[in-house]
């Protein structure tokens, strides 16, 4: 293939758009759009959807970047005006949920920190990261909802599966269909927010019913649910990578095996186009090794 013709689909795929690529490689608008038919006429394939404004990557342009954008970086480095190890990138903004971060994605990251790799990390509800991300203020969000739109790049990382749980001596008094029927008399539901979103969920995957009920307890942070369980405060349903530990240990037990148990994808997010970062693609790569364990865990 053409290098040029390389180096301008790249400026174009990070960018966003063909007249701000061209800007930087220092090219017509035309001439960029004309070495861009040239390259997609020899793969065969369209490299961009034209948008009103700007240009959105197909699978084709993203497979091509993948294999393109680590070779082309390293040779600016070699022909750059400063040496690498003079050049400090600025810290990966990282978004998710508190609770996966702390159980599952920093201890992953933390051979990347050891490494010279910073990090200021941001946690939060999914919409709010995600717009965030769309606004330029993170590089790369966790997010427990599919992003919609086309300035955003998913993928999917791992399910995480939701287990219906108890102390013990709650458990022993508790008549799974009694839950089924909504019978919660004497039976307090502990939840990370008022409305119980997903304990509902579990009700409506598992029991083919809607929970009516109320929460005795709401504690904005499953970490918080968890230690609540633990001690005896009630039922809940938790995501069973953050309660693997205890279950193995006994501290709580599942009041339900159900064959199909709710799930719920994570996705790795980030904004389509942009200047190239290695710091923020090397924690890419980290985070979706990392989910290949993640998966023995949240089952």
């Amino acid at each position: 293939m053409d290098l040029t013709q390389l180096r301008t689909f790249l400026a174009v795929y990070r960018a966003g758009s063909i007249t701000a690529g061209a800007g930087q490689v220092g090219l017509s608008q035309p001439t960029v759009t004309t070495q861009l038919q040239a390259l997609e006429r020899r793969l065969g394939r369209p490299l961009f959807e034209r948008l009103p404004r700007g240009v959105t990557p197909t699978a084709a342009a993203h497979d091509l970047a993948a294999r393109v954008a680590g070779p082309f970086d390293a040779l600016e480095i070699v022909v750059g005006d400063a040496p690498a190890e003079h050049t400090q990138e600025p810290p990966v903004l990282l978004g998710g949920p508190a609770e996966m971060l702390a159980a599952l994605t920093l201890p992953s990251l933390a051979p990347l920190v050891a490494q010279g790799i910073r990090f200021t990390i941001t946690t939060g509800l999914a919409d709010d990261l995600l717009a965030d991300l769309r606004l330029g203020k993170l590089d790369l969000v966790l997010s427990t909802i599919r992003p919609r739109g086309r300035t955003v790049l998913a993928e999917p990382l791992a399910d995480e599966e939701f287990v219906l749980v108890a102390a013990p001596q709650v458990a022993a008094a508790v008549d799974v269909a009694r839950l089924r029927v909504n019978d919660l008399a004497g039976i307090p539901l502990i939840s990370y927010a008022p409305d119980l979103p997903i304990v509902r969920r579990y009700w409506r995957h598992v029991f083919d019913t809607r929970l009516e009920a109320e929460a005795a307890l709401v504690i904005p942070d499953l970490r918080a649910v968890l230690a609540a369980v633990v001690a005896g405060a009630g039922v809940s349903v938790l995501p069973r990578y953050l309660c693997a530990r205890e279950l193995e240990a006994g501290g709580i037990v599942t009041l339900l095996d159900p064959e199909d148990s709710p799930i719920n994808t994570v996705y790795l997010a980030r904004r389509v186009g942009g200047q190239s970062r290695p710091h923020v693609d090397l924690v890419r790569t980290r985070l979706l090794e990392a989910a290949e364990v993640w998966r023995t865990c949240v089952h």
